[in-house]
């Protein structure tokens, strides 16, 4: 099932029946036909496709209207039929005739806007302008925005509408109800993925949209960045693997992402040679001495005692003794 990029506007439709309903259109004598999607966009294409019944369409001929106009004659096939704007009614004939025997069936679609918006709850660094990534161990506040019409036109109010939640096939009864348009949803375990599922429906039954979605968490990482004094966090540039330090002092600024973050901040742990030294996102490096060295570096990020993150820098700081002649002696 396609995704997008963590803001979803996926567009439900209104299927009316007239001698069937949308999701399998049922078998009304001679042969049947069923729309996919359930629930395109509006001015998406939905696939008209007629199944075996007692006619024998494998010989037959396929006439295919569309609000009274016709869109396809030929074999019977798949036919792609376009449907209309938010609200408005889209009416579908099919007719297969076959040996002089001719039958006919109809679709009614209502085209209605359902968008979802994934707010997973997840650490990133103040002012960040991405979305944080599905957090491990954490949890997805995912929102419904209805626009649902009613047959005159009108726009419905959305605290009116009934949300019916659906996670991995369970229904959610306690979150499902009458502008029930928010749930709060744990991230997947590692390695899989939830499915969430939403119909949305008006209080008489007449307008109805559904949408569903797929989450998979991403492993949480740190990244150190420089801070320079006259510049601020070099942001544009991560610290990986090692960094110089040249000068007296070098101040560095981690920045944990996809870490939960349900009300707490990331724990932040600095090490240097293994030693615990400091808590916080900032350290200041300071190299005493004469000469050159080198010593390691560690950044632990944590909530609880299930998520954690870690980055490890090689420190080089200093110049190493010696002069310019040969072999550096």
């Amino acid at each position: 099932m396609a995704l997008r990029p963590f803001f979803l506007s996926i567009l439900g439709l209104l299927v009316l029946p007239l001698a069937a309903s949308a999701q399998s259109l049922g078998d009304v004598g001679t042969f049947s036909i069923t729309a996919s999607p359930q629930y395109p966009r509006p001015f998406e294409q939905v696939t008209i496709t007629p199944l075996s019944g007692q006619l024998d369409i494998t010989n037959a001929t396929m006439t295919v209207t569309v609000n009274k106009k016709q869109t396809y004659k030929g074999n019977a096939a798949p036919v792609g039929v376009p449907v209309g704007a938010v609200g408005t009614l889209t009416t579908v004939t099919v007719t297969l005739t076959s040996n002089g025997t001719s039958s006919t069936r109809s679709l009614s679609f209502r085209p209605q806007d359902l968008s979802l918006i994934v707010e997973p709850l997840a650490s990133t660094p103040v002012l960040y302008p991405g979305k944080p990534a599905v957090p491990l161990g954490g949890s997805v506040r995912i929102v419904a925005v209805a626009d649902l019409r009613s047959t005159s036109g009108k726009a419905l109010d959305p605290s009116q509408l009934s949300y019916n939640w659906t996670v991995d096939e369970a229904r959610l009864s306690v979150d499902s109800g009458i502008g029930r348009d928010t749930i709060l949803v744990a991230s997947p375990a590692q390695y899989r993925s939830r499915t969430v599922s939403l119909i949305v429906t008006s209080q008489d039954g007449s307008a109805v949209s559904g949408n569903s979605l797929t989450l998979t968490d991403e492993s949480p990482v740190v990244r150190v960045y420089e801070r320079d004094p006259l510049l601020g966090i070099l942001f544009d540039r991560a610290i990986v693997n090692t960094f110089s330090i040249p000068s007296a002092e070098k101040t560095l600024f981690v920045a944990p992402y996809a870490l939960p973050s349900n009300g707490t901040s990331p724990r932040l742990q600095w090490f240097l040679n293994g030693s615990a030294a400091q808590t916080g996102p900032v350290i200041t490096l300071r190299p005493t001495g004469t000469g050159g060295g080198s010593a390691s570096l560690s950044i632990v990020a944590s909530v609880g005692d299930s998520a954690t993150a870690t980055a490890n820098l090689s420190l080089t700081f200093g110049a190493p003794k010696g002069g310019l002649g040969i072999f550096g002696l």
